[in-house]
């Protein structure tokens, strides 16, 4: 069967929103890769998505026969090969009765219809919210870092740089690895707690210090004397200052300047202005609670640390402050003195006095600015899903 599906049930994808408002949850990253590029490099195949109704505009026809696999479940090679020695019409199950994958038709999958059901009963790793991506992030970045580098030899760390820890696991793979095009000088990197990973083009400029694990993707930029800590990745394109600990950016984001930011996720085509800071721990110590877009109400988390989960195409004004666990939606300009509230719909702008809505096709105009700036546009297909979410702010 050459064709494979990467499913969204309506629960999971809502639980990972707002990063999940405008793709598929395969389509995120976690790590180095995103979920879908990971189940690519295992089982090479045609792929397409089965998710939110308002999202098929993005991706190709479903195909009667398939491979359905789940799309929150991050592979590795044990699970990828029980997947691909599924028969036609058996189901793949997890822990606690959780559908896998399934080989057939889209009818049966659609009605659970299995002959018969395969146990795994091995570990996985799985984003079953939002908070999922960042609290993965290091044992995905390790994951990733491992298949990426497998038998290919990193560029040399230049003499100006600064390696501090063993440079090879006990196995004999090296912690770091640096593609072709890369620029480091004067940067100090501690590879004691995991592997760091400077892709193709990127650059880390002077006075960063990087703790470990940490991945900088194609064309990254870390400005200079910016402290990272781990577990943190920034993914194609992303440009980064300050001080960051935990943070999982998209795609063709930015925080250029100084500002904390902490067990965050950042969405594509966001920016952070200058000394926006954001807080990950409340204080009081007390357990986290998070908004919660299936129930639409506050849920408690059981984590101590959390800040802003933000999707794409919003921003944040100079001297911004996020409260602990904010949860910001697609297209709004969040600016202006105070905190603002802790839930921040999509297509608003505003801050701590209040907020108004903004319509639609100037949050279009906005980010075809922003996209143009890297030689890119909204495609058709984005614009429709962009409608829909104004149309209906909270999708099933």
């Amino acid at each position: 069967m050459e064709n494979i599906v990467l499913f969204d049930t309506s629960e999971r994808h809502c639980a990972c929103l707002p990063i999940a408002f405008t793709r598929a949850v395969s389509d995120v990253r976690v790590g180095i890769s995103t979920i879908k590029e990971k189940w690519q490099h295992y089982l090479p195949s045609e792929y397409t998505a089965l998710t939110a109704d308002y999202l098929a505009v993005k991706y190709p026809a479903l195909p009667a026969e398939a491979r359905f696999v789940a799309g929150h479940v991050c592979p590795d090679a044990a699970l990828a090969a029980a997947v691909a020695r599924l028969a036609v019409g058996s189901a793949l199950v997890g822990h606690e009765g959780e559908l896998l994958a399934f080989a057939g038709s889209r009818a049966d999958f659609d009605a659970r219809r299995f002959a018969t059901t395969v146990a795994y009963d091995s570990p996985y790793v799985a984003i079953y919210a939002a908070y999922d991506i960042f609290r993965e992030n290091g044992r995905e970045l390790e994951k990733d870092f491992r298949r990426l580098t497998a038998g290919r030899t990193s560029q040399p760390l230049p003499e100006s740089c600064r390696l501090v820890g063993e440079p090879t696991f006990p196995d004999g793979t090296p912690r770091l690895f640096i593609e072709e095009g890369a620029k480091l000088e004067c940067v100090i990197i501690n590879v004691n707690n995991g592997p760091v990973y400077i892709g193709r083009d990127a650059e880390v400029m002077e006075g960063v210090c990087i703790r470990a694990p940490f991945a900088a993707c194609t064309h990254a930029t870390v400005n200079m004397n910016a402290k990272i800590y781990g577990a943190t990745t920034l993914g194609p394109y992303c440009k980064v200052g300050g001080e960051l600990s935990n943070v999982v950016m998209q795609a063709y984001s930015n925080k250029g300047h100084d500002g904390y930011l902490g067990n965050a996720v950042i969405g594509e085509w966001c920016n952070l202005g200058a000394d926006t800071n954001c807080s990950n721990l409340k204080n009081n110590y007390a357990e986290i609670k998070l908004w919660d877009y299936v129930t639409h109400r506050f849920k408690p988390t059981g984590m101590q640390f959390c800040g802003l989960l933000m999707g794409d195409h919003s921003r944040s004004g100079i001297n911004t402050m996020f409260n602990t666990a904010t949860v910001v939606g697609v297209g709004a300009n969040v600016y202006g003195p105070g905190f603002p509230r802790t839930v921040i719909d999509s297509f608003v702008q505003g801050g701590a006095e209040g907020f108004q809505s903004v319509p639609v096709t100037k949050v279009m105009e906005m980010a075809g600015r922003m996209m143009a700036r890297r030689g890119k546009s909204l495609t058709d297909a984005e614009r429709q899903v962009l409608q829909s979410l104004a149309d209906n702010p909270y999708p099933a």
